[in-house]
């Protein structure tokens, strides 16, 4: 099978799940957007509300914030993978719950496995804590790694994982944006 059409057997299962309670509250699910092919995957926590109303990853105001980070080190939407851990926004914004993590974590794997990035990008502290979690990594606060390279060996090769903070927090302390930019750098370093 082409990567093609292995991720739509994975956004079709999405569409179709039912393994917690969010499948209820959903508009739609937001599985993933960006190349197949890409050697950068980034990974956030949960969609929000205009992520659940488009279907898209990364489209509110954080979402302009991420576009624009991107466009600092020459890169596009269509040159990245872009996904999040889980693939429904739960209510009101709350911080996903653990069950809700481990019921749709598969999914996530299985994104990984297709796309086979050579690096990852992790989005804030839920998206870095699972990764960390998933290729037993020691994970700490964000405000301490975020930046820092970790490499692990995988089935397809090392893999470089970069956790950052979620370009959100942009949208509430506007300081923060110079940091985030200075982050990104150390992605472009890091590009193969």
């Amino acid at each position: 099978m082409s990567n093609k059409e292995d991720m739509k057997n994975v956004t079709d299962s999405v569409n179709k799940c039912k393994k917690c309670q969010l499948f209820k509250t959903r508009n739609k699910p937001v599985v993933g957007q960006g190349s197949l092919d890409s050697n950068i995957l980034f990974i956030g926590e949960a969609p929000g509300r205009n992520e659940d109303n488009s279907g898209k990853p990364f489209v509110g105001k954080a979402g302009k914030i991420f576009d624009e980070l991107l466009r600092s080190i020459a890169l596009q939407r269509n040159d990245v993978y872009i996904t999040n851990i889980l693939k429904c926004r739960p209510q009101k914004n709350r911080n996903p719950l653990k069950t809700e993590v481990e019921a749709c974590s598969r999914y996530l794997t299985n994104q990984i496995e297709i796309i086979k990035p050579k690096i990852i990008v992790t989005l804030g502290n839920f998206a870095t804590a699972f990764i960390f979690k998933k290729f037993s990594l020691k994970n700490d606060k964000i405000s301490k790694i975020h930046s820092k390279v970790f490499e692990i060996n995988s089935s397809h090769g090392i893999i470089k994982i970069i956790p950052l903070y979620h370009p959100a927090v942009a949208t509430y302390n506007p300081n923060t944006k110079t940091t985030l930019l200075k982050d990104f750098n150390v992605i472009k370093k890091n590009m193969i």
